[in-house]
């Protein structure tokens, strides 16, 4: 089933996730945005889109931007609200579409909808504590899934039978984009560390490597790595033996990193200094560069490109609802 994957229903969710939000900057930014028509901000065949709904989704877009350091200007801002405001008619044009064909939501999937909302937050608590916050309630949630996953009903029915991928078509995705398809060097390793402060005196930096030195002295015996990796190792995967998996380069620190990709398969390393303190490392497997196969990224790759025409086919769909509905906005 492909329902689900396509179109997002509403804000609700990121409002959900990202906890509090920024009441100072939304109320400001509601109080320049009233529109003087009785808190309406659109109408899309004679249902009204209210000023408050419409701040209730442009709370977390705004809060988005404070986390990651932007403050967008005035002309920016209005922008925003614009886009803000399209996403809510395009969603209301697709749901009233939804309804004239009789796609509905029972309470079951409603429910099992909201559970996985709730699943976000540790506790029932905080569930409710986010929702006070945003001014929401249990039933304004209840409301939005209803829509989203009639919404849904509607373009798995309506658009996604018409679109097909064929196997010429993923073909020439892989060879056009062979950088997409490159599985770039890797190593497999464990490590025992023992942890040490960069700006830690030399007394205390002899100690910890003394420490080392007695189970590298272990390892010369015979003794196992994992095993010693359990026993010794104060990095958090001393409980799985000191096994990192998988990486590759500039996913560890520079100096391990250079280590770790030197060293052949099966052996250990002298001891390594890194900020985090001395480490013996162990490389268990290396897998060199590599190109993923057609055959092994086909099944990816059609999909990724359904995807694409679904959402271009979705936005046409929208397109033509919109021709056919009547429209008005007030910011």
């Amino acid at each position: 089933m492909i329902r689900g994957k396509f179109i997002r229903g509403g804000l609700v969710l990121l409002i959900l996730l990202m906890g509090t939000a920024a009441p100072a900057l939304a109320e400001e930014k509601a109080a320049e945005g009233k529109s003087g028509t009785d808190g309406k901000v659109a109408v899309v065949n004679d249902t009204v889109i209210t000023q408050e709904a419409f701040e209730q989704e442009m709370t977390p877009v705004l809060k988005q931007m404070e986390m990651q350091g932007q403050k967008p200007d005035e002309s920016q801002i209005a922008e925003i609200r614009k886009k803000v405001l399209d996403n809510m008619i395009n969603r209301e044009v697709l749901y009233q579409a939804s309804r004239k064909k009789g796609y509905t939501a029972d309470d079951k999937a409603v429910e099992e909808k909201l559970a996985s909302f709730k699943e976000q937050f540790p506790n029932e608590a905080q569930f409710k504590e986010a929702l006070s916050k945003m001014n929401l309630s249990e039933e304004v949630i209840k409301k939005q899934i209803r829509e989203q996953i009639s919404i849904e009903q509607l373009v798995e029915e309506e658009v996604v039978p018409g679109i097909t991928v064929s196997e010429a078509d993923a073909k020439a995705y892989y060879e056009a984009n062979p950088q997409f398809f490159k599985q770039p060097e890797q190593v497999k390793a464990r490590h025992i560390l023992i942890k040490v402060a960069p700006d830690a005196d030399e007394e205390k930096k002899a100690e910890a490597r003394k420490k080392l030195e007695t189970v590298q002295e272990k390892l010369k015996e015979g003794g196992d790595f994992a095993e010693l990796a359990k026993e010794y190792s104060e990095g958090p995967s001393s409980t799985n033996g000191g096994d990192l998996g998988s990486f590759g380069r500039g996913q560890m620190v520079k100096p391990f990193e250079e280590v770790a990709f030197a060293l052949e398969e099966g052996k250990v390393s002298d001891i390594v200094e890194t900020r985090f303190g001395y480490h013996l490392i162990k490389v268990e497997e290396k897998k060199p560069e590599s190109t993923v196969s057609f055959a092994d990224g086909k099944e990816r790759i059609e999909q990724m490109l359904k995807r694409q025409k679904v959402s271009e086919a979705v936005n046409e769909y929208i397109e033509k609802l919109k021709k056919d509905a009547e429209i008005e906005t007030y910011l």
